[in-house]
């Protein structure tokens, strides 16, 4: 059994490193092993930031080139379960993959679907009709976060299934998640955030976290920066007058070497300002590092507040810094955090838990599944 897999935001195989491109591996490599033949059926990104009249109509006439070229190639129609496509919002609506579900005869299945009614006038109002109208043609929506299912259940059509999945990660591609974490009380306390740097939210987070970590100047610790981009000169600017505290590494994409770093550190660091729910608080989890961060979006659903780390409320950075002076003070609080975070992963937020509950998903709505029951953790071949 085959399906297409679509990713209008940003596709898996994109050449710039995100929380985004990260789950929609993730995906392809659950729907793998549920067995399926995972297609990427289109590279066409809806992702637009400059909103036009004519921008709209130009994407538009580009998804309906490319949904006939998907048709014309797609010669064995009946080995295909459904079209599955990865988070749809007013920004990036998909385009393609309700025309194609609809031709094909197959089910609609949405990862991560965002209704945003605000947006229904102004300047994204157009992409705000094209998402509303794919979200409403889904036949399953897998939510990750309680904020997004809200405003889903309030607008669901009568023949909609809505299923929780919370975000997930894939343990079997950091070799160093779960390894034993000792705590010293009697050196600097090592803080990590790893994050791109650009304008918007990245870089106002980077403000919102040098100004904590100014507040708790006194406190002995140190700040590994992992991350790059075309904001990083004003990046390092705001952390500036902390002189060899704060030290940056660049973008580090592989795997093995970002774990390593994570599992020599002590906490995890990011307010995560207008975050959907950020991967790499749960990839931080995985190797014992409690985090810090405030409570926007969906975050609260990715950590476990006063459990594997603490949550301040969004734009109060005295709370954030108070939650990071706590851990650092607290030696034994934050060893009885990393523990219940690591716990945490391994038994709610692993690949193969996900791949059961898509899997139960997938039949309720009767998407036909090749391999139901009890799954693997990871098989060779599939893309990280």
């Amino acid at each position: 059994m085959k399906i297409l897999f679509l990713a209008p935001l940003k596709p898996p195989d994109h050449p710039v490193p995100s929380g985004e491109r990260t789950m929609a591996r993730l995906f392809q490599k659950l729907l793998g092993q549920l067995g399926y033949e995972v297609e990427l059926a289109s590279h066409l990104r809806t992702l637009t930031l400059a909103p036009s009249p004519a921008a709209w109509d130009e994407l538009c006439r580009a998804a309906r080139g490319e949904v006939e070229r998907i048709l014309a190639q797609e010669t064995d129609r009946g080995s295909i379960a459904c079209v599955f496509t990865y988070h749809v919002y007013y920004k990036a609506p998909d385009l393609i993959g309700p025309a194609l579900a609809q031709a094909l005869g197959v089910p609609y299945v949405i990862a991560e679907a965002s209704r945003a009614p605000k947006r229904a006038v102004g300047s994204y109002a157009e992409g705000h009709r094209l998402s509303e109208a794919a979200i409403s043609r889904a036949d399953l929506v897998l939510t990750p976060t309680r904020h997004d299912r809200e405003m889903l259940e309030a607008f669901r059509p009568p023949h909609q299934r809505i299923v929780d999945l919370r975000p997930f990660v894939d343990l079997g591609e950091w070799p160093l998640a779960r390894s034993p974490r000792s705590v010293s009380p009697s050196r600097d306390v090592r803080l990590i955030t790893v994050a791109m740097m650009r304008e918007g939210d990245k870089l106002a987070s980077y403000r919102q976290l040098a100004v904590a970590l100014a507040g708790i100047a006194d406190r002995p610790w140190r700040l590994t920066v992992v991350g790059d981009g075309p904001a990083r000169k004003e990046v390092e600017a705001l952390f500036a007058p902390f002189g060899d505290r704060v030290r940056f590494l660049g973008a580090i994409s592989e795997r093995p070497a970002l774990g390593r770093l994570l599992a020599a550190a002590d906490l995890f660091v990011w307010p995560g300002v207008n975050e959907a729910f950020g991967a790499v608080y749960l990839e931080a989890q995985a190797h014992g590092l409690p985090c810090v961060a405030a409570s926007y979006g969906g975050i609260p659903d990715v950590i476990r507040d006063g459990e594997t780390g603490r949550l301040s409320p969004p734009d109060d950075i005295t709370a954030l810094a108070a939650n990071l002076a706590e851990l650092i003070d607290e030696p034994p609080r934050r060893a009885s955090m990393a523990a219940a975070a690591a716990r945490f992963i391994a038994e709610d937020r692993d690949l193969s838990a996900a791949a059961n509950l898509v899997g139960r998903a997938f039949a309720d709505a009767g998407i036909p599944v090749p391999m139901p029951g009890p799954l693997p953790v990871s098989l060779p071949g599939v893309p990280s």
